[in-house]
């Protein structure tokens, strides 16, 4: 479990003097909950989202275990760091926007053809309670050709679960190799 420690320091130095000591500055909220302001060991938060099994994962904070959601983050633009991330608690029976990541399966028709497979959204907003929000969402490509395309509104309905992307956009596609 990810443990984090509140932060009583709100000013920019505070903050600069805990980057540089290896912390990732983080923000954690929810429906009728207290904002909490954070700060979790770097390391320790990399290993902990890489090596989820689902979207929520628990975090420890001051003595209180929650699961929460990456809902956002701020990366540097030059060395690519973390530098600020949003934490969504995940509350049971609750609706609210959820990221999910695509996988693939299936070998395309399509990359026997000089093609390749093309995943424009990586993650799809989805709106439903975190019980029945699936882990991914899983698409299989395998009887795709060169110019074939998966949208939103070809994607199996999953039951208590609403795609909020539009219904026209692509999600997979098989494009030509130049």
């Amino acid at each position: 479990m990810l443990e984090g420690t509140v932060r009583e320091s709100m000013s920019k130095s505070g903050l600069n003097a805990l980057r540089r000591d290896g912390y990732l500055i983080a923000n954690v909220y929810g429906k009728g909950l207290e904002n909490i302001n954070v700060a979790f060991k770097m390391n320790e938060y990399i290993r902990t989202v890489r090596n989820k099994e689902t979207v929520a994962f628990p975090v420890s904070v001051a003595g209180k275990e929650m699961n929460v959601v990456v809902q956002s983050y701020e990366s540097h633009a030059v060395t690519g760091t973390l530098i600020h991330v949003d934490l969504m608690v995940a509350q049971t029976g609750l609706v609210a926007h959820y990221h999910i990541p695509v996988t693939t399966t299936g070998d395309a028709v399509g990359l026997k053809n000089k093609g390749l497979i093309n995943i424009s959204k990586n993650r799809l907003r989805v709106k439903a309670a975190i019980e029945n929000v699936p882990n991914n969402i899983l698409i299989d490509v395998a009887k795709m050709d060169v110019g074939d395309a998966k949208l939103v509104r070809d994607l199996a309905k999953i039951e208590n679960v609403t795609f909020t992307d539009s219904a026209r956009v692509a999600v997979v596609s098989i494009i030509k190799a130049k």
